[in-house]
């Protein structure tokens, strides 16, 4: 009794889904087609035995007392029984069919309704977790903005230098706050947005995003070696340029102090190379698997260097890369620093 229950509760459960629901669509709409066509089979068909009985119209009677060998009364009930008989045996064969359509057609509709359904859950989990990620990181500057007030607010003879150190930290939060917002949206503007693609060269990306990068890589003493060739490819220039500024960026900070970074690119078959390479701390191979998950943490996976961030750049960087038709794969030596490699269609 108690597994007739629980089996009774999971079918009355899978009955309210949205799957049993579109099931349920698609099998109808299979069993409409599956029936009236049965209808329209029988009707014909039927009509067409019917031509074996008696004359029914006028032309027909004519010839049927033209020749008196077909008015044999044991003629004419044989060929009615064979009518009825072969009208019962189409009926019972119709339902036969209609009934394997049925289970036949359960299974498909299921199998269609999942289909359907898939890409549109995977999508709904993805912006649930990315809702829930959001608010996770938000919460955190947020805390540590009221956290901090509420502890200065709390002190009876606050000097002007307590005032003063409140509202740089205050600043510092904000500025955090305002970072990841800007990586937010960029990152929900990605999602949603296609530019149209045009042939263009992987210098000029190379070229614009170390300019955007030039003065972070000179408050560190970083050297930036560029030798990305022409070489042209099909996409979107301001894409292409954030993606790579990211990787740079990226580089920079896990970078020692008057460290190099190799950038570099060329051809490999049908697509175009690009290559961002740092002598840092590495990424582990627990972490590498992860790195381009949404808000994984970058101080997580590169080491004990701390570093700040959110989480959200190679992510974006690899969103990008993916509407581009390419592939974004990282590699690393522990200790010896980490390979980042953009591959793309080249332009024809």
């Amino acid at each position: 009794m108690p597994f007739i229950t629980h089996h009774a509760h999971r079918v009355k459960s899978f009955a309210g889904t949205t799957t049993a629901r579109l099931s349920l669509s698609y099998l109808a709409i299979i069993m409409l087609m599956s029936i009236g066509f049965s209808v329209v089979f029988f009707n014909t068909s039927t009509h067409e035995l019917g031509r074996q009985g008696p004359p029914r119209d006028d032309t027909q009677a004519q010839i049927y007392h033209d020749h008196p060998k077909l008015q044999d009364p044991e003629i004419e009930a044989f060929l009615s029984q064979r009518a009825a008989e072969a009208r019962h045996a189409l009926l019972i064969r119709l339902i036969t069919l209609n009934a394997i359509a049925l289970v036949g057609g359960s299974a498909l509709s299921y199998y269609l309704a999942r289909r359907t359904l898939e890409p549109i859950e995977a999508n709904m989990e993805a912006q649930s977790q990315f809702v829930s990620d959001a608010s996770h990181e938000l919460r955190t500057p947020l805390t540590a903005l009221q956290t901090t007030n509420e502890v200065t607010l709390r002190k009876k003879n606050m000097t002007v230098a307590d005032a003063r150190d409140l509202l740089q930290h205050n600043v510092a939060e904000v500025a955090k706050l305002q970072a990841l917002t800007d990586s937010l949206l960029r990152l929900a503007r990605q999602d949603n947005t296609h530019e149209p693609f045009t042939p263009i060269s992987l210098q000029e990306v190379a070229g614009d995003a170390m300019n955007a990068i030039v003065m972070k890589a000179q408050a560190k003493n970083i050297t930036v070696d560029d030798t990305v060739p022409a070489v042209r490819v099909l996409g979107d220039k301001t894409g292409l340029v954030q993606a790579v500024v990211i990787l740079l960026d990226n580089a920079i900070k896990y970078s020692p102090d008057g460290s190099k970074i190799t950038l570099a690119g060329g051809q490999q078959g049908k697509h175009g190379d690009m290559t961002v390479q740092d002598t840092g701390q590495g990424i582990t191979a627990q972490d590498l698997p992860h790195i381009f998950d949404r808000f994984y943490r970058a101080d997580q996976s590169r080491g004990k260097q701390k570093v700040d961030g959110y989480g959200i750049g190679l992510s974006l960087a690899k969103k990008i890369i993916e509407q581009h038709h390419g592939e974004i794969i990282a590699s690393s030596v522990e200790g010896k620093g980490a390979t980042f490699t953009i591959k793309l269609p080249l332009a024809s």
